[in-house]
């Protein structure tokens, strides 16, 4: 079964566009995780970021939340837009924050699933790498970043996980980072570019449908005002940004500055969205159709 949909996850709004620009072939392939869809055709993700703060700010409540939705959604895999863990990421793969702000946090058994991840800016000012080693699943095997952009490949939609915090360059400024793997930015963005631009041309699936991002403490979705791309913003997992917000030239459509997360059932020609608050409440519900032969 061809896939028919692609979603884009990463961190910051401000790089999508710039993202869906390069076409370039490169030398280079992103790396894969297939994950096929269960039997009868779709798929259930919920997705979710900026959360690990050892159960405060509501993340306990959160997680509590995503555990009811996921278990009605039989969900098959979670979705993380970085921010993993506060402040500083962690300091290596046995660093006790891991289990306080992960393992410890979203134990119920709807949440057994794979948790693919990218990483965000505070996960950088740790170790990043230490999310990366795959000795980090000896410590909980849900927690799946096999590099720091990578594929996964449902079958029904091709999720994107891409490495978006080198793209701002305000971060490469302070000393804090580190860019152990990213440095030189110039040629890591480059090539990053090029790999994903491969990787959409080579993709079965018919065109980008929705770019997914954390950093943003909030639940928002934006229209595009110039093509079929909606900016979706999971970035409610603990702490939110009340009151905090910028004026863009598309449009928003919605807009919740408290905690949450989003949910996606997705088949060949459909996709149902949601919003859900730390009380399990659907703040905002949405459909997309798209022509599984044409692509739109």
């Amino acid at each position: 079964m061809a896939p028919v949909g692609l979603l884009l996850v990463g961190v910051v709004t401000a790089v999508a566009g710039l993202l869906l620009e390069a076409a370039a072939p490169a030398s280079a392939t992103l790396p894969r995780v297939e994950h096929p869809p269960k039997a009868g055709g779709t798929l259930a993700v919920l997705a979710v970021g900026d959360w690990g703060r050892r159960g405060q700010f509501n993340q306990t409540l959160v997680a509590q939340q995503m555990g009811v939705v996921g278990q009605k959604m039989d969900i098959d895999f979670v979705i993380s837009t970085g921010d993993n863990i506060y402040d500083d990421g962690i300091a290596n793969t046995s660093d006790p924050l891991f289990k306080e702000s992960f393992s410890n946090i979203y134990t119920a058994k709807s949440l057994q699933k794979p948790w693919y991840l990218v990483l965000g800016n505070h996960d950088y000012t740790g170790n990043p790498l230490a999310q990366l080693d795959p000795a980090i699943r000896n410590v909980d095997s849900r927690y799946t970043a096999i590099a720091k952009s990578f594929i996964v490949n449902s079958g029904i939609a091709d999720f994107f996980l891409i490495d978006t915090t080198p793209f701002i360059l305000h971060y490469w400024n302070k000393t804090k980072f580190d860019w152990r793997g990213v440095s030189p930015r110039d040629t890591y963005i480059t090539n990053q570019l090029k790999d994903l631009g491969y990787a959409l041309t080579e993709s079965k699936a018919h065109g980008v449908d929705m770019y997914v991002n954390g950093h943003d403490h909030c639940l928002q979705r934006i229209s595009s005002r110039d093509s079929h791309l909606e900016f979706l913003t999971s970035g409610g997992g603990s702490k939110a940004w009340a009151g905090k917000f910028k004026a863009t030239p598309d449009k928003v459509e919605f807009l919740y500055d408290g905690q949450g997360f989003m949910s996606m059932r997705l088949s060949k020609t459909e996709a149902h969205l949601a919003f859900f608050d730390v009380t399990g409440k659907a703040l905002h519900c949405w459909g997309l159709t798209k022509n599984a032969a044409a692509g739109r």
